[in-house]
C-alpha cells in the first residue's frame, strides 16, 4: 500500500471555508483519499493557492466576511500560475443567478449546502480527472513545442551550413574576393533594413525575407565554380568571347540551385531567392544586363538589392585586373548608375546609408586592402 501511494501520490485539496465547523466537516470527509489544505478567509486562500505545489482542486465557499467566494475565484483565474486549478463552489447560494455567476467566473463545478458526500466525492473524482487530464495534454503540447522548436533550429542551421559550403565553393575559386560574400551579405540586409517601409518595397521586405535576403545572398556568384581558371583569374582585360563565358556563371549558379532541389525532390523555400539572386543580380534597371536583358520591375527585388551591393563593393575592393577606389569615388559611380544600372530607389537608399556600408567594408576587410 506504501509503495503505492508513492507511486500515485494522493492530489491535494484546498478547502476555503470562513465557518470552523464546515472546515472540520470537509477535512474529516476527504483527508482519508486526499491531502486536505485548509484556509478560512480569501486572502489566505488565495497565498495557498499561489504556494507550489499548488492545489489540485479548491472547493470554495461564497459567503466569506471580507473577500468572498467571487472575487477568489475570479483572482484565481486572473492569474496564469493558478488559472489552471479547478473551482468547486460549495454554498447555501441555491439561486440559478448565483450559480450562473460562478459559473461564468470559470468555476468547474457548483454545489449547494448541505452537500451530499458521495455526489461531492464522485463531483471531486470527476474534476480531478479531468485536470489530470488537461495537465497531461498541456505537458504534451509544451514538449511537441519545444521539440519542434528544436528541430526547427537544427533545420535552419542545416540551411546556414549548406549555403555557407556551397557559397565557399566559389569563395575558394577566386581568393581575391575573401571577405566579399560577407560584406555583401551585410550589403543587402542594410539596404532591405532601410527600405522595408518603401511603398514600393513593404510588402516584400518581412523579417523572414530579410533574413532569407541574408542568408541567400552569399550564393550570389556561386556559379563561378564553372568558370575555368585562366578567365576568373586573369590580370588583364578580358577578351569579348572570355567575357561571355564569365557572363554564363548566372546561369551556372542558378542551375547549380536548381540541381540541388532536385536532388532532394522538392522545392526548397529558402532557395527560392538564392536562384533569383544568383541568376538575376548582374541584370540592369534599363535592359542592358545579362542573362536575360530584363528591366525595371521584370528584375526580382532580391537581385536588384544584391546588383547595387555587389558594384560597390567590385569598385572599393583589390582585384586582380584592378585597384581598389575611395568609397567617396564608388558612391559617385553608383549615383550615375541610378535609373540606368540600378532601381532608382535602391540607389536612394544607399545614399542614405553609404556610412555603413563604408563601415561593413571595413569590419571585413581583405588582408590585401588593408593599409601597412
Amino acid at each position: 500500500m506504501d509503495d503505492a501511494l508513492e507511486t500515485h501520490p494522493k492530489a491535494t485539496l484546498l478547502v476555503v471555508d470562513d465557518t470552523p465547523d464546515n472546515l472540520a466537516f470537509m477535512s474529516g470527509l476527504l483527508k482519508d483519499f486526499y491531502r486536505v489544505k485548509i484556509a478560512n478567509n480569501g486572502e489566505k486562500a488565495l497565498k495557498i493557492a499561489q504556494t507550489l505545489p499548488s492545489p489540485d482542486l479548491i472547493l470554495l465557499d461564497i459567503m466569506m466576511p471580507g473577500m468572498d467566494g467571487y472575487e477568489v475565484c475570479f483572482r484565481l483565474k486572473a492569474n496564469p500560475a493558478t488559472q489552471s486549478i479547478p473551482v468547486i463552489f460549495l454554498t447555501a447560494k441555491a439561486e440559478m443567478e448565483d450559480e450562473q455567476k460562478g459559473l461564468e467566473l470559470g468555476a468547474a463545478d457548483y454545489l449547494t449546502k448541505p452537500v451530499s458526500p458521495p455526489i461531492l466525492m464522485a463531483r471531486v473524482k470527476t474534476q480531478l480527472a479531468l485536470k489530470a487530464s488537461a495537465d497531461f495534454l498541456r505537458d504534451k503540447n509544451a514538449f511537441l513545442e519545444q521539440e519542434v522548436a528544436r528541430r526547427t533550429q537544427e533545420i535552419m542551421a542545416i540551411q546556414d551550413v549548406t549555403i555557407q559550403v556551397m557559397a565557399s565553393l566559389a569563395e575558394t575559386r577566386d581568393n581575391e574576393t575573401g571577405n566579399h560574400i560577407r560584406r555583401t551579405q551585410n550589403y543587402v540586409r542594410a539596404l532591405a533594413e532601410q527600405l522595408r517601409n518603401h511603398p514600393r518595397f513593404q510588402a516584400f521586405l518581412t523579417d523572414h525575407t530579410i533574413k532569407m535576403l541574408y542568408k541567400s545572398a552569399p550564393l550570389h556568384d556561386i556559379g563561378k565554380v564553372g568558370i575555368p581558371d585562366r578567365i576568373l583569374l586573369k590580370p588583364g582585360r578580358l577578351t569579348p568571347e572570355e567575357f561571355e563565358i564569365i557572363k554564363t556563371h548566372t546561369t551556372l549558379g542558378r542551375d547549380a540551385i536548381v540541381q540541388a532541389e532536385k536532388s532532394l525532390g522538392m522545392k526548397v523555400g529558402f532557395l527560392q531567392m538564392a536562384k533569383e539572386i544568383a541568376y538575376s543580380h548582374q541584370e540592369k534597371w534599363d535592359g542592358t544586363g545579362y542573362p536575360e536583358g530584363l528591366s525595371g520591375e521584370d528584375i526580382p527585388i532580391s537581385a536588384r538589392l544584391m546588383a547595387l551591393a555587389d558594384v560597390y563593393d567590385a569598385l572599393i575592393s583589390r582585384r586582380v585586373y584592378k585597384e581598389p577606389i575611395p568609397h567617396e569615388q564608388a558612391i559617385e559611380i553608383i549615383q550615375a548608375g541610378r535609373g540606368q544600372h540600378f532601381d532608382p530607389d535602391i540607389v536612394e537608399a544607399f545614399l542614405a546609408i553609404h556610412h555603413t556600408f563604408k563601415a561593413i567594408a571595413e569590419q571585413f576587410v581583405d588582408d590585401h586592402n588593408k593599409t601597412p
